[in-house]
């Protein structure tokens, strides 16, 4: 448990990032998912939502969510499939 003041208010503002990264990488791998799961019927309709999923794999990036290689590997992985 913290005692100082600093070591509480750290904790709080850790929080509060930790909620905002997990939000980012839960949207990222619902989308990533849902493009999978559409590739293998209708890849045309995977090529429509592919520009938001790298958006969003791009904020998570920028963010420092993910790594910028990690963001890399998965739109490579994601433009592989619904080609």
């Amino acid at each position: 448990m913290p005692i100082t003041q600093s070591a509480k208010k750290a904790i709080r503002g850790s929080l509060r990032k930790k909620a905002f990264n997990d939000r980012r990488m839960r949207v990222m791998k619902e989308i990533i998912k849902k493009i999978e799961k559409i590739a293998k019927t209708d890849k045309k309709e995977a090529l429509k939502m592919i520009s938001s999923a790298f958006a969003i794999i791009d904020k998570a990036a920028k963010g420092g969510v993910i790594k910028k290689n990690n963001a890399a590997r998965k739109k490579s992985r994601l433009s592989r499939i619904t080609k």
